[in-house]
């Protein structure tokens, strides 16, 4: 394992990564340490800023595509996990916003975020040809 291949990557990739990074421990914190307390409404809203930069920093991080082909393209089937992420980020504000005593639903999406945004894509970008790949791996 060596991160010269990761640190050797673009800025937004190395954003990407350790953000994600950052996100997958905060989310195990959160899911293991008690609820309700301003620790866990504080961390909660770490975490889920740092899954909009890691959803966000992908719209980015594209293939290359000739100047005739279609704007889509440029991205692959692993960017759906990117619209899902927004979409368990803002089904979660709203509840969060919203308050009361359906205040408990906002661990669905968020636990959607953590499992599709981070652990399923996770798993993902080690695919070989993949730079957390070569992190991992070599070559």
């Amino acid at each position: 394992m060596s991160l010269e291949r990761l640190f050797e990557a673009p800025v937004v990739v190395q954003i990407h990564a350790f953000g994600a990074i950052a996100a997958a421990i905060l989310g195990l914190v959160q899911f293991a340490a008690p609820k309700g307390t301003a620790s866990h409404r504080t961390l909660g809203a770490v975490f889920m800023v740092l899954m909009a930069i890691v959803a966000g920093s992908t719209l980015w991080m594209t293939h290359p595509v000739g100047p005739d082909d279609p704007f889509l393209a440029r991205y692959s089937p692993i960017h759906l996990f990117t619209l899902l992420t927004f979409f368990g980020l803002f089904s979660a504000t709203i509840i969060l916003v919203r308050g009361g005593p359906g205040l408990k639903r906002h661990a669905a999406p968020l636990g959607g975020v953590f499992i599709g945004g981070l652990i399923v894509a996770g798993v993902l970008a080690f695919l070989p040809g993949r730079i957390m790949h070569q992190v991992a791996f070599g070559g």
